[in-house]
């Protein structure tokens, strides 16, 4: 059963109402190392307890295992959450430093088949187009996505790291329920474009990463200690200089977490969720975790509200980030944007 008392929002026009924070499940069989599977169970129940309702994975994510793993937490509780899973993206074992995108509509098919196998549902609650080929229509994509819903197969259509020009344009094809973006006190891009085009659309703003990847918790700020794996070794903002000048950046954050006697990442998640009041639309951060006693700290973040004048204080920091939020910008909105 779900706990009532956290705060609930809606994603899109018609989409489903959810817990205000989700989780990111990504990490729990992918890119952070080696995770503790029973701890990761835990966690997905915890989570479920704590009021959260919306879960995230990638048919990427370590080739479908993810899916695969997070299978039998669905059936198990399919009428308390909402699967959301992404297509269009795939990472080559023997190079996770390469990316392939694919956007036609023939893949779009092929994946959502694989996806709902692996997942063992027979609909999939939100459906992500994951990154973008630009060399494929939006409109065709979109329109492929669009006939799954029709048949059944998905219920509600997300796009991740568009542009704004990109999500009118797949908008225009089919109700978009989500936007998957990173969006932190470290990576605020998307507000010139991406977040004023979906409050006026009617469009949920779904932001991954909202700790900086573990960096605005404080806990992880460089590659020391990271294991040979985890793919923050390749992202340009824990490494060098760059990381020893973005960990200074910290200290707002630390002053502001001491005045509400919470954690740096509280008062990161809290600062994301009033973003939701600064730009009028809903906005629902997927931080992710593989331990019960971090979700219940991140879920605690949703009852922390800040004042104007933190909120001033944590204005600065973004535009002070040493290094891009990937070493290869061309898959991310900003990229194109």
């Amino acid at each position: 059963m779900t706990d009532s008392s956290m705060p609930t929002a809606r994603l899109g026009d018609g989409g489903p109402e959810v817990g205000a924070q989700g989780l990111g499940c990504m990490g729990m069989s992918f890119a952070y190392g080696p995770a503790d599977a029973d701890a990761s169970r835990a966690t997905l129940e915890r989570a479920l307890e704590l009021g959260v309702t919306l879960y995230d994975t990638a048919d990427a994510y370590s080739e479908g295992e993810n899916e695969r793993f997070l299978a039998p937490f669905f059936r198990a509780h399919r009428d308390e959450v909402v699967v959301a899973t992404k297509f269009a993206l795939s990472i080559p074992p023997d190079d996770p430093t390469r990316r392939i995108v694919r956007n036609d509509a023939p893949y779009v098919r092929e994946a959502v088949e694989a996806s709902l196998r692996r997942l063992e549902v027979d609909v999939i609650d939100l459906y992500y187009m994951h990154r973008r080929d630009v060399n494929v229509p939006i409109e065709e994509s979109v329109g492929a996505m669009a006939d799954l819903v029709r048949e059944g197969k998905v219920k509600h259509l997300g796009l991740s790291e568009v542009t704004a020009g990109e999500l009118r344009a797949a908008h225009a094809v089919h109700p978009i329920a989500a936007v998957q973006s990173e969006w932190s006190l470290f990576s605020r891009d998307i507000e010139a474009g991406v977040v004023p085009a979906a409050a006026e659309l009617g469009v949920a703003l779904v932001p991954y990463s909202p700790l900086g990847r573990g960096f605005l918790t404080g806990a992880v700020t460089g590659t020391d200690g990271l294991a040979a794996d985890d793919f923050r070794r390749q992202q340009p903002r824990f490494t060098g200089d760059n990381a020893r000048a973005n960990a200074a950046l910290l200290d707002p954050v630390r002053t502001v977490a001491e005045a509400h006697g919470a954690t740096l990442g509280q008062i990161a998640l809290a600062w994301v969720q009033q973003r939701a009041r600064v730009h009028g639309l809903p906005v629902i951060p997927i931080p992710g975790t593989r331990k019960p006693a971090r979700v219940e700290e991140n879920t605690a973040a949703t009852g922390i509200v800040l004042t104007e004048d933190e909120l001033s204080l944590l204005e600065p920091i973004a535009e002070k980030v040493a290094g891009d939020r990937y070493a290869d910008m061309t898959f991310s909105s900003a990229g194109r944007e």
